[in-house]
């Protein structure tokens, strides 16, 4: 079973990621241009994930592998012939089918049984002292829900209490999507071949995948030379985003912010967006909102300048805005609909969240110079279906919403995507603990204030995200993710700010 302890993913992992269909075609370009096999590699890729396998589980003396009609299954016979050579009992099932075998896939089996390895129907009643399981049952080329055969024995690992190693990705989630359309293996570690797959670190990813590892296998120089596809963003790269400040800078220099929401009710969201624009460097922050929130803002943040909001402080204050935020507690009443109308021929940057994209799927239309941060149910109304199609294929719905609504778009969720019309990246920090009111409001804060620090959009979505992430990341890392609340992040976030300060500190 999967441990769902926070945990991060192995910092040698790559940070570029290649479309599943895209990397399947270049395998054989890829063996040729170090003139090896396809077989070669299969070798490389069971050495690598027996390697994972014995040293995360060195007192493991029964593997159990399970084996798929593909060359995912052929993985799974490197694996057991190599754990055999090291003194492991291994018992070995395996699919059958009238297709006959790739051919990488019927050599190792060949390979396996030559090596005096037994192949053992599906359908055998499981030895009891296993104390390891191999998935080897289906690969990167699985597109709908597993037959009911092989769910079967999906099923049947998840329940058994000895650990599962994955081979390339677990068997039943989807490589491009993360989605999980049927029974999905819930692995303890993945060892994901050549390059990452989007699959294994968005949509339902987190919850099956476990420990993620990565193997080039070998074709480092030959990765290297090709066009990256989509990225991944994680705590490592904040450095670059956020270098230190020149000791003569002043707050004219870090972006005057303004941020517009609170209806009657809904101060705290304000508030909170407001302090996590303060928290990631903003210069000056003025909040528009209404009149009886001004006092209980300026009470719990003096540092905010609160006004109320009416179209003369609006004007004003377009004008001497750098960047605006709009929506955090805006309601999609007259108040805020008229707030919006005024905002949306705003030149310069701004992001819209909460209820400006309400507002906005009511009466679409398309800025540049916009990031638009929805959480799935939002975006399905930005797009007009379903929140299980927004969640089905994660990366084409924050194309579909940049495609329609320009500028950048942020989907969150856990492995939150940010696209633009060019590129687009999966967040690889956050966790569980962030499902709570208020989390929103706080990332459209710490986004809007890099904007305000002159990062462009796109490189200020992605960094926003992983600031986000990693502040929660360090909270729930030393209080667990439970009751962790929008606030606490305040404590934390100005310290993953200054990444310069971090790792001098080894924090």
């Amino acid at each position: 079973m999967t441990d769902h302890t926070v945990k991060k993913n192995p910092a040698s992992i790559p940070h570029s990621i290649w479309h599943a269909d895209d990397l399947r075609r270049a395998e054989k370009e890829a063996a040729d241009s170090l003139g090896i096999t396809l077989y070669e590699l299969m070798l490389r890729a069971g050495e690598a994930a027996f390697n994972v396998a014995q040293s995360a589980y060195p007192q493991a003396s029964h593997w159990l592998i399970l084996c798929g009609h593909g060359n995912n299954g052929g993985d799974g016979y490197v694996v057991a012939r190599l754990a055999v050579a090291a003194g492991i009992r291994v018992t070995l099932l395996a699919l059958e089918s009238d297709k006959p075998l790739p051919e990488e896939a019927d050599a190792a089996r060949e390979a396996w049984l030559n090596a005096g390895g037994v192949i053992h129907a599906p359908d055998i009643v499981w030895p009891e002292e296993v104390d390891l399981i191999v998935d080897g049952l289906l690969g990167t080329g699985l597109r709908s829900a597993p037959r009911e055969n092989i769910a079967a024995l999906i099923e049947h690992a998840n329940r058994h209490s000895a650990p599962v190693v994955a081979l390339d990705i677990p068997s039943g989630l989807i490589a491009q999507t993360g989605a999980t359309p049927g029974a999905v293996i819930q692995a303890a570690h993945t060892v994901t071949f050549i390059a990452l797959k989007p699959g294994l670190l968005t949509g339902k990813a987190r919850d099956v995948v476990g420990v993620l590892h990565h193997n080039a296998l070998g074709l480092e120089s030959w990765l290297a030379g090709q066009e990256m596809h989509i990225a991944r963003f994680d705590a490592s790269q904040l450095a670059a985003w956020l270098p230190p400040r020149r000791p003569t800078s002043h707050k004219g220099d870090h972006g005057r912010l303004v941020i517009i929401g609170g209806d009657h009710g809904t101060a705290g969201a304000i508030r909170m967006t407001g302090e996590a624009a303060l928290r990631s460097g903003a210069g000056l922050v003025r909040v528009l909102t209404r009149i009886e929130n001004i006092m209980p803002i300026v009470t719990a943040r003096p540092e905010l300048m609160v006004h109320e909001l009416t179209s003369q402080t609006l004007e004003e204050s377009l004008e001497w805005a750098d960047v605006v935020v709009i929506g955090p507690g805006l309601g999609q009443q007259a108040w805020g609909k008229q707030a919006l109308q005024k905002v949306e021929n705003f030149r310069k940057p701004m992001l819209w969240d909460a209820d400006a994209l309400n507002l906005l799927a009511i009466n679409p239309d398309k800025r540049h110079n916009r990031i638009l941060t929805p959480h799935p149910g939002e975006a399905a109304r930005l797009l007009n279906c379903s929140v299980a199609e927004i969640e089905s294929d994660r990366l084409l719905s924050a194309q579909r919403l940049v495609k329609r609504y320009g500028g950048v778009a942020v989907l969150k969720g856990a492995g939150t995507v940010v696209a633009s019309d060019e590129t687009q990246g999966i967040i690889d920090a956050g966790n569980a603990g962030m499902a709570s009111g208020g989390m929103g409001d706080v990332l459209s804060g710490i986004i809007g204030a890099l904007l305000g620090q002159k990062l462009p959009l796109y490189d200020a979505a992605c960094a926003g995200c992983v600031a986000h992430g990693v502040a929660a990341d360090k909270l729930a890392a030393r209080y667990g993710t439970r009751g962790m609340l929008a606030t606490d992040l305040f404590c934390t976030l100005r310290r993953v700010v200054n990444p310069d300060v971090i790792d001098v500190e080894n924090d």
